[in-house]
C-alpha cells in the first residue's frame, strides 16, 4: 500500500484535532503522527504515533542544539519511514505542533522521498482576528519552537494560513459574517472545507465511507488526497511573485491592492511605517526604494509589526545571460508587471482589514513616493538620498 503524508497545521489548536479527527474518521487505514514540543525545556521532544483505536506508539527525540524543531525534522522522516515500510498504512496525518510551520515540514518529508498529497491549515474563523493582531512573540506565550524563536503569533499564523492551498474550517457559534470574509479575503484561492466535528450526520458519513457504503470520501479526504506541488508552493509565497489578493469590499472587510511604477523616498516611507503598519490587520507585497532601486524589497506585517527583507534583485536589474537562471513563474510574474522604463521595479502592496479606510492609506501611500522633481533626477540622483533602510535591513 503506497503511503500519501497529509500535513495539518495551524495555531488554532481545538479546530486542528477536530480536523484530524475528522480525517482519522475519514480515511481507512490512517494514523496520526504528531511531535509536542511543550516538553523542549526538559529537553526532549514526544512523539505519538495512534490510529482509529488508540495510540500504537510513544517515544521521545532529543532537542538538536537546543531547537525542538530541529529534532521534529531529524525524527519526522524516520518515522514516516517506518509507517511506509510497514504496508498497512494508506493515509499520515502530520499534525504539526501549535507554532510549526508547514511550509518548512512539508519541504522536509518531499525531500525525504515520500509523497505529500495535502496541506491543510485548521482554522476557527471567530480566533482569526485576534492571532492577526497579536503581536506577542511566540516566547512570551509559550509556543516558541527554539530558545533563538522570535516571531510573533501574528506572522507565524499568517504564514500558516496562506501557505496552505486547504483551509479546514470549523464550525464556531461565534463567527460571524465578518470573520468568514476575512478569511475569504486573506486566502481567496484556499479550498475552505467545512468541518463539523462531532455532527451526528458527519459521524454516520464517515462510519459509512469506512465500511464501504458509501459512494465516496468526505470533501475533507478528498483534499487531502488531491495532492500538492511543493515548488508551486514556494514560488506562491515569495515576493517576486507570490499570490495576493485581488480588491474587495463586502461585510465590513476590504482588500485595497496598491500598485504604483515610482520608487519611494525612503525617509517619508520610513516615517510612515507605523502608521502604514497599523493601518491593517494584514498587509504584503513587495516595494521599490529610490536609494536601492535594483533590490526588491518584501513587505509583511501582521500584529502591528512589521517585517522588510530584501529578496535580491529585480528582474530588470540582472544581465540578460542570468535570466536562464530564474524559475519561469517568476518571469511569467514580472512580465504581468513589466514597465517600458521600468521593468519589474514596483509598488505591488495590499492591505486587508475590518474597517479599512482607503482613502487614508491611499494618502499616506502616495505622499512617500518621489516627487516629480525628485523623480526626474534620476537614479544617481535616487541613490544620494539618505538610506533610511539600512538598521531595518541590517545593511
Amino acid at each position: 500500500m503506497s503511503l500519501s503524508v497529509v500535513i495539518v497545521g495551524g495555531l488554532h489548536a481545538d479546530a486542528r484535532r477536530a480536523t484530524v479527527a475528522r480525517l482519522l474518521a475519514d480515511v481507512p487505514d490512517g494514523v496520526v503522527l504528531h511531535h509536542d514540543l511543550a516538553t523542549a525545556a526538559a529537553g526532549t521532544v514526544v512523539r505519538t504515533v495512534r490510529d482509529a483505536g488508540g495510540v500504537r506508539s510513544a517515544g521521545e527525540a532529543p532537542l538538536i542544539d537546543d531547537c525542538a524543531c530541529c529534532a521534529l525534522r531529524e525524527d519526522l522522516v524516520p518515522e514516516l519511514r517506518r509507517l511506509e515500510d510497514d504496508g498497512t498504512t494508506r493515509l499520515a496525518i502530520v499534525e504539526l505542533w501549535d507554532s510549526v510551520e508547514p511550509k518548512a515540514m512539508t519541504e522536509v518529508v518531499v525531500a525525504g522521498g515520500l509523497t505529500v498529497t495535502g496541506v491543510i491549515t485548521a482554522v476557527d474563523p471567530a480566533l482569526l482576528l485576534p492571532c492577526l493582531g497579536n503581536g506577542d512573540d511566540l516566547a512570551d506565550v509559550g509556543l516558541a519552537a527554539a530558545a533563538t524563536d522570535r516571531r510573533t503569533v501574528a506572522d507565524t499564523f499568517a504564514r500558516q494560513l496562506e501557505y496552505a492551498p486547504v483551509l479546514a474550517v470549523v464550525d464556531s457559534p461565534e463567527a460571524d459574517d465578518e470573520d468568514r470574509e476575512l478569511l475569504a479575503q486573506l486566502h481567496p484561492t484556499a479550498r475552505r472545507v467545512p468541518v463539523r466535528g462531532g455532527h451526528p450526520a458527519a459521524d454516520a458519513s464517515a462510519r459509512a465511507y469506512a465500511s464501504g457504503t458509501s459512494p465516496g470520501p468526505s470533501e475533507l479526504a478528498t483534499a487531502a488526497l488531491a495532492g500538492f506541488d511543493v515548488e508551486a508552493a514556494a514560488a506562491a509565497q515569495h515576493p517576486a511573485c507570490a499570490l495576493l489578493p485581488a480588491e474587495a469590499d463586502a461585510h465590513g472587510v476590504a482588500t485595497f491592492v496598491w500598485h504604483r511604477d515610482r520608487p519611494f523616498h525612503p525617509e517619508r516611507l520610513y516615517a510612515a511605517l507605523e502608521d502604514l503598519t497599523c493601518a491593517a490587520a494584514r498587509s504584503r507585497g513587495r516595494f521599490w526604494l529610490a536609494d536601492k532601486p535594483d533590490v526588491l524589497l518584501h513587505w509583511d506585517a501582521a500584529g502591528g509589526a512589521l517585517c522588510v527583507e530584501s529578496a535580491g534583485p529585480w528582474l530588470a536589474a540582472l544581465p540578460d545571460a542570468a535570466w536562464e537562471l530564474v524559475p519561469p513563474v517568476r518571469r511569467a510574474a514580472a512580465a504581468l508587471d513589466w514597465h517600458p522604463e521600468h521593468g519589474d521595479c514596483c509598488q505591488h502592496l495590499v492591505f486587508t482589514s475590518p474597517g479599512l479606510d482607503r482613502d487614508g492609506l491611499e494618502r499616506l501611500l502616495e505622499a512617500c513616493l518621489l516627487t516629480d522633481a525628485e523623480y526626474a533626477g534620476g537614479r544617481d540622483a535616487w541613490k544620494r538620498l539618505p538610506p533610511a533602510f539600512d538598521t531595518l535591513l541590517e545593511v
